[in-house]
Parts: structure tokens; C-alpha cells; sequence
């Protein structure tokens, strides 16, 4: 046997496999001397079938079987020990091959990795947002909590910030539905004060054009979908049956006793440092991936490297479950490149700075993560042996295996980016972020 390759160029080579006869012929007997032994063909009995029709019958079936096992082998070998980087999976050449030679000759196609550096301090317009819970936000968010914890009253007469509850109809537009609102839904002062100083039995009459600042706000009160709620201009009559208000839980221990467990927060003062201090986790989270997905842009921009385009577009057509067209395959390539650019620049970086990780690392950051799931719950202080013995359940599955890897690969990588990328850093309320960051 002998395995030569040759380079087309920098991102696509031939691997050339020729195989002696004596390579394979061995193992081709072997398999038909089995045939022989179990062949039920009329005529013989069992094991007495004369070897030339065992080879008649199966011979090229078992050539052509154990050939390709000789080559998958010994072609996985070859790219393992000469340490090619490849992308997709060998190609086999097509040609015509003369099984009763001496040598055989198969070559396979093979897209090449490409060589590049990733610049990760290079000059970059990235900000990587500090979201920080201001007073209006803590304040908005306790009014919430106290009216989710509060005491629904019922009324007979509408006023602003009520909910009420409708049957909305209208006839012609096959619209019936019976739906609960807050009047601060509806979008304008206008459209608002025609829902106040009603009373229960009243009916308003009212355009839809506009009447909520979010569409599906509409498909949801109309109970109509969304296509048909698009530019939908039509009057809608909203007949009043129900009017209530909340009244707003006390601040006091008993609220902050049933909010976060007894005695862990004592007063308004303290109340407000827990609601920043849960909230500025969530914020941490939502800003680092809108960084991660800011650098990821601009390395993928910002990084020069060429593909083996042609070879991976060929591999695409016989990739999948379902072989693509040569068009389908350009499609497929175009929507997945991009990704594939990113592959490769992560995993440079990771090789680069080092960023493996250790089994010892998985177990410690999955302790971490139960022992906050347990306080979440009020166990604030689990026994180790009750924290590892759920470790080691949850290490048992595979996909728990990996996905918290990749967690914790992720939040590694959030901190070599802060470190490395030079980006400005802003502190903003989330309001602000929201609309630096999706709006702009």
C-alpha cells in the first residue's frame, strides 16, 4: 500500500491511495471462505458449495465491501498522523477502476483549512455596555411586584390604570372574542379615556386603526391573527362586563418575608439593593451576548482568509440526508458560510490563548451553577456531599455534559474579549441599552 499527497494549492490537495493485491486479497478470501461454509444454494448441501460459484456469486460484492474498509482505514490514519486540518469529509474522484488489476488506484479530493491569524486588539467601534438598575426602574419594578402580590377589587366605575374585562365584536369582520385589558394598554390619552368612567354593561365603539402599540397586542384582544390584523381599520364595539383594580401589597415583613424568605430583607432600602442587585445579573447576561455577537461580527469582517468554496459546495451535495442539486448546494454554502468563517476563528482563538477545558472545570462551574439554583429555592447553605451527588447525576448525561461546556466556554470567551479587544466601555440604564443596542 501507498499514500501520497499532492497539493492543487493552498486549500486543495489529492490524496492518492494505491493498493497492492496482496493488501486486500487475504481479507477477500477470509470472507468467502465464511460464504462457503454457511451457503445455502440448491443443488449443494450446506458447506459443499464449490468455491468458484461462491466467487461467482459474491466475489465482486465482497471485493468492492472490503476495499472500501481498507481505504476508510487506512485514509483516516493517514489525516490523523499527518495532522491535516481538513474541512467537510474526503471526496472520492470518480473513475473508471480495472477491479482484476494488480494495483488499484483510488484519490480522494480533501478542502483544506485555511492558515490565518485572528487580531483581536486590532482599532474596533465596539462598546460593551455596563446595564446598571436606576431609581426609575427599582421603583417601576417594586410597583409591579406590589401589584402582582396585591389584592384584585372590584369596581363600578372605570378609571386610568384599570383593568377591565370585554366582549369585542364586530359582525361583519367575524370578530368575537372575550379578552382582559389594562386601559394603559390603549395607545393614545384620546383612545384611553374613552375605556374611563364606564361602567359595567357599557359599550365603546372604537377604530382598531392604531388602537395598541403593538400589533400582536391586537391579534391577541381581537383574537384574529396576524396577517389580517396588518393595517386593520374597521370600528369594534367593546361591551363592558367586568372592572377591577389591584390594591398594592404593603411594604412591609410580611411582603419581604413572602418575596425572598424570612428575614433576608428588612427594609425598602434593602428591598431595593436585592431587586438592582438580581437585576444586574440579567442585564450582565443580555449585554454580554449583545458584545460576544458585536465581536463575532467584526472578527468575522475583519479577518482575511480564504475557503475551498468549489470542494465545500461539492461536499454539501452529498453531505446531507437528501443529496442537494448543484443549486441547492450554492444556497446552502451562501446561508452557511458565515458560520463556518466563525468556526474556524473560534477555534484559533481557543487554540491561541489556551482556552481548553478540564473536566475539573466542568464539575466545579456545575456545582456552582446548582448551589444557585438551591438558593433560588432557599437553600442557602447545602451540604457538599447533597451538592455532589447532584453533580454527578447531572455529569451522567451527555448533553448536560455539553451544553454546560459550552456555557462555560462561552463565558470565557466574554472575558478574553473584554480583555483583548480594546472596546469602549458605557454604562447605560436598560432602557438606554435597549435602544442603543436594537434600535438605532
Amino acid at each position: 500500500m501507498n499514500i501520497t499527497k499532492n497539493n492543487v494549492d493552498a486549500l486543495n490537495a489529492i490524496v492518492t491511495i494505491e493498493l497492492a493485491k496482496e493488501d486486500f486479497q487475504g481479507n477477500v478470501d477470509n470472507v468467502l471462505k465464511n460464504y462457503k461454509k454457511s451457503a445455502n444454494i440448491p443443488g449443494f448441501r450446506k458447506g459443499a458449495v464449490p468455491m468458484s460459484l461462491i466467487q461467482k456469486q459474491y466475489g465482486t460484492a465482497v471485493l468492492f465491501e472490503e476495499v472500501n474498509k481498507l481505504l476508510q482505514e487506512n485514509l483516516n490514519k493517514f489525516l490523523t498522523e499527518e495532522k491535516l486540518d481538513i474541512l467537510g469529509n474526503p471526496l472520492p474522484v470518480a473513475k473508471d477502476i480495472d477491479w482484476k488489476a494488480d494495483t488499484l488506484s483510488f484519490d480522494f479530493e480533501l478542502g483544506l483549512a485555511p492558515e490565518f491569524t485572528v487580531d483581536l486588539d486590532s482599532k474596533n467601534n465596539i462598546t460593551k455596555f455596563n446595564i446598571v438598575a436606576d431609581d426609575a426602574m427599582l421603583e417601576e419594578q417594586i410597583e409591579f411586584i406590589q401589584k402582582q402580590y396585591g389584592k384584585i377589587v372590584s369596581k363600578e366605575k372605570s378609571e386610568e390604570g384599570d383593568d377591565i374585562r370585554v366582549k369585542v365584536s364586530n359582525e361583519e369582520e367575524g370578530i368575537s372574542n372575550e379578552v382582559t385589558f389594562n386601559i394603559g394598554d390603549v395607545r393614545t390619552k384620546t383612545n384611553q379615556k374613552k375605556f374611563i368612567g364606564k361602567k359595567v354593561g357599557d359599550v365603546v365603539t372604537i377604530s382598531t386603526k392604531g388602537l395598541f402599540e403593538d400589533e400582536q397586542k391586537l391579534v391577541s384582544v381581537l383574537n384574529i391573527d396576524t396577517e389580517k390584523a396588518n393595517g386593520l381599520d374597521v370600528e369594534v364595539s367593546f361591551e363592558i362586563t367586568e372592572i377591577n383594580t389591584t390594591e398594592k401589597a404593603e411594604l412591609n415583613q410580611e411582603f419581604f418575608d413572602k418575596l425572598f424568605g424570612e428575614g433576608v430583607v428588612t427594609t425598602v432600602e434593602e428591598l431595593k439593593a436585592k431587586i438592582k442587585e438580581d437585576a444586574e445579573k440579567q442585564f450582565a447576561s443580555q449585554g454580554d451576548q449583545k458584545f460576544t455577537n458585536d465581536v463575532v461580527e467584526f472578527l468575522i469582517e475583519n479577518t482575511d482568509f480564504e475557503l475551498p468554496a468549489t470542494f465545500l459546495k461539492k461536499w454539501l451535495q452529498t453531505a446531507s440526508e437528501k443529496p442537494l442539486t448543484e443549486e441547492e448546494a450554492n444556497e446552502e454554502y451562501a446561508k452557511s458560510e458565515k458560520g463556518l468563517r466563525y468556526q474556524l476563528i473560534e477555534g484559533r482563538i481557543i487554540t491561541d490563548n489556551n482556552l481548553q477545558i478540564t473536566f475539573e472545570e466542568i464539575k466545579d462551574y456545575t456545582s456552582n451553577l446548582i448551589k444557585e439554583q438551591m438558593a433560588q429555592f432557599g437553600q442557602l447553605e447545602p451540604s457538599e456531599a447533597d451538592v455532589d451527588n447532584i453533580v454527578s447525576r447531572v455529569l451522567t448525561n451527555q448533553e448536560e455534559v455539553r451544553r454546560i461546556s459550552e456555557q462555560l466556554m462561552q463565558e470565557k470567551m466574554v472575558k478574553l474579549f473584554s480583555e483583548k479587544t480594546n472596546a469602549k466601555v458605557k454604562q447605560v440604564s436598560y432602557k438606554d441599552f435597549v435602544k442603543e443596542a436594537y434600535e438605532a
